[in-house]
């Protein structure tokens, strides 16, 4: 396996911590001084006794060069960069990954809160404007606000009314009163902001996503014969619509392990070289039911590292499950050159594409897509395309160059890109290919 990209960058902080010129740790080493440069600038390759040579010069362990930031910190950097415009010093967040790697992730993660605050606030202004409930629950209140004008504006007017007539706009007036502290009731019950806690400002698809992380997206209670959904998802404490989402989850999870027993689906992968091509033919099931059940493999069980993706026509994902070094956002930006993008344009018709990412010399990922039908219930109906991607790192060197990818527009340094919607922000350049 090759070192990450910023065993230079951690070299050369070493390096100038120590206060030591780049000629003379060169010369200790026995390489030239120009050498040493490519390396510290992350242009160069390096491992075995010359990493080892370096580390005894910069008194320090190995594993401190080596274990440097992911790149999908990196680019969730770059994309927290990319909010705030080009106030951020992007061309150094290699640095700062290295140099504070508590600090990047935390740059990261309020980065992603934010961008999650902002996705719940535009729901909640497409729901004010859109949602037929909160519509009916509004005018519920200006009905019951305007009967109640009504009948004091007549009670206080200047016709003399008998005691009959003052009781019955009494008793309107109350029982209006009544209808609105219900309505405003139920109001406020329906736009109440949920508790504070470590799951504030996620979707419900982010939800699900997390709790399922927690087991790799294997739930070994749904490889039982006849599994209790409804005790599976009550158990999980999600409720509302991430709960729906889980229920909905599990229904598929139980379908395709019926169909793709574990035991010898494990056999199959393992005798196919994990080929969905090959699964799906010795199951006799739907390419993306394999897919799917690739991605659910007991992650402790000696497997590869599979991704999922799964979204509708529009490109919004209702399933991520990601991989080291893969972070594609779920949200709006992405890049449209993923095969789980490039599948919708040819419903039924499996695609197996190898991907690269910029600014990570060597990082290949091998994707299997397909997009299919989601039936409909009414003939006039337009087709809805659901598309499932399968993700697996650092594959076999194949036969064909692979497809030039990136995460999204505002942080892909590959400028001449035809798929291009806006431009780089200032710093981002493409690490040369080493």
């Amino acid at each position: 396996m090759p070192h990450r990209r910023l065993t230079g960058s951690r070299i050369r902080e070493k390096r100038l911590d120590q206060g030591l010129r780049q000629a003379a740790v060169a010369q200790a080493v026995g390489i030239s001084p120009s050498y040493l440069n490519l390396i510290e600038h992350n242009r160069r390759r390096i491992g075995g006794k010359l990493l080892s040579d370096l580390a005894r010069v910069l008194g320090v362990e190995t594993a401190l060069l080596t274990d440097g930031a992911d790149s999908d910190l990196l680019d969730q950097m770059r994309a927290a960069a990319a909010l705030a415009g080009n106030m951020a010093e992007v061309a150094r967040a290699d640095e700062l990954a290295a140099r504070y790697p508590g600090w990047s992730h935390l740059i990261a993660a309020q980065a992603r809160r934010l961008a999650a605050l902002e996705d719940r606030v535009q729901a909640l202004n497409d729901r004010m404007a859109h949602d037929p409930k909160l519509s009916n629950a509004l005018h519920e209140v200006i009905s019951a606000v305007t009967a109640i004008r009504s009948s004091s504006s007549i009670l206080v007017g200047q016709e003399d009314l008998d005691d009959d007539w003052q009781r019955r706009f009494h008793q309107n007036i109350h029982n209006d009163s009544v209808r609105l502290a219900s309505s405003s009731e139920a109001l406020i019950a329906y736009l109440e902001a949920p508790d504070a806690d470590d799951d504030v400002g996620l979707t419900a698809h982010e939800t699900v996503e997390k709790f399922l992380a927690q087991t790799g997206f294997h739930v070994a209670a749904l490889e039982n014969t006849a599994p209790d959904i409804d005790a599976f998802v009550a158990g999980s404490g999600l409720v509302g619509a991430p709960g729906q989402l889980l229920a909905g989850f599990a229904r598929q999870y139980v379908a395709d392990a019926e169909a793709m027993p574990l035991a010898a689906f494990e056999m199959a992968c393992q005798t196919s070289e994990y080929d969905p091509a090959q699964l799906a033919q010795r199951f006799e099931v739907p390419f993306d039911a394999v897919l799917r059940r690739m991605a659910h493999l007991p992650p402790d069980a000696g497997h590869p590292p599979l991704g999922l993706m799964i979204c509708d026509s529009s490109g919004a994902m209702l399933l991520t499950k990601q991989v080291p070094g893969f972070a594609l956002p779920r949200t709006g930006g992405a890049c449209p050159l993923w095969p789980v993008y490039g599948a919708l344009a040819r419903p039924n018709q499996p695609l197996r594409v190898e991907a690269a990412l910029p600014n990570v010399p060597g990082a290949r990922f091998l994707c299997y897509a397909i997009s299919i039908p989601v039936a409909t219930s009414r003939f006039e109906a337009p087709p809805v395309l659901r598309s499932t991607m399968l993700v697996l790192p650092d594959p076999p060197p194949g036969d064909m160059p692979p497809v030039e990818v990136g995460i999204s527009c505002r942080i892909c340094p590959r400028t001449t890109c035809s798929s291009r919607r806006e431009p780089v922000i200032d710093g981002v350049t493409l690490q040369p290919a080493l």
